[in-house]
């Protein structure tokens, strides 16, 4: 799809006319106008709005002429995967799982590798097949040759550390010792939960990433512990099978 294509279907789609998508861009009707009929493109600071404004990437805008691999990962990216800068607008480069809100949520490539072979094996690769794989095409990608100077001097892992002791302090009946947590995406883990008097919550963010991991229960067989948790909140729960019959044991603010 050309741009001119775009804007005008995101446009229309979100009920706004020329005037008002001119109004929040800071630019005239008349250059909306000769957008949607293909006489110019908007600049790169316009693209930059458009983005945050539709949520999609400048890729998408342009009509998606390039293929974006996640460079951490290497997994595919569709605007819906796409991590997002601390200021909310799209970062082309990551995937939600690998960067959010402005923060790399990995620093061992090894770590990386471990959570990447558990989704990759069985899905046409065997598990040996999935780490040699990893092995040789994450050091080719842009974050893992520019590690040294994209990282945060280990602030993240810091947080990652005092997490996992502060959630195995809990000491949370049947819950084996916790000694990992992955970057895990709210639309993926908000599960609803029920609560006296009939009532059932979230307490998630789907669009936000935390970090967390499930725990096979060591006195109840099929059922699992999940844990989330970010730098304001611990949630304990347990749930089945595909997370059926979910039960909110603990959410701790810290």
């Amino acid at each position: 799809m050309d741009t001119k294509n775009v804007i005008y279907k995101l446009r229309t789609e979100n009920g706004m006319s020329q005037d008002e998508l001119a109004e929040k861009v800071f630019v005239t009707r008349q250059a909306v106008s000769r957008w949607e009929n293909g006489e110019t493109v908007p600049s790169t600071e316009t693209l930059k709005l458009l983005s945050k404004l539709f949520g999609v990437s400048i890729n998408t805008l342009l009509g998606s002429p390039q293929k974006l691999i996640c460079q951490c990962c290497g997994m595919p990216m569709e605007d819906d995967i796409i991590g997002r800068n601390s200021d909310g607008t799209l970062n082309e480069e990551y995937c939600k799982w690998c960067y959010a809100d402005g923060t790399y949520t990995y620093s061992d490539m090894d770590d990386l590798i471990n959570v990447c072979v558990k989704h990759m094996a069985g899905d046409g690769f065997s598990e040996e097949q999935a780490r040699k794989h990893l092995k040789n095409v994450l050091p080719t990608l842009g974050y893992w040759k520019n590690h040294g100077n994209l990282g945060d001097n280990g602030g993240f892992e810091k947080l990652k550390i005092q997490l996992i002791s502060e959630i195995n302090a809990l000491n949370i009946p049947g819950m084996p010792e916790l000694k990992s947590l992955s970057a895990l995406v709210g639309a993926y883990v908000n599960l609803e939960y029920p609560l006296p008097g009939g009532v059932k919550a979230k307490f998630l963010d789907d669009g936000t990433t935390y970090l967390g991991y499930q725990l096979e229960s060591k006195t109840d067989p099929g059922r699992c512990f999940g844990v989330l948790a970010n730098v304001d909140f611990i949630l304990i729960c347990t749930y089945g099978e595909n997370g059926s019959d979910p039960e909110l044991l603990l959410y701790k603010k810290r």
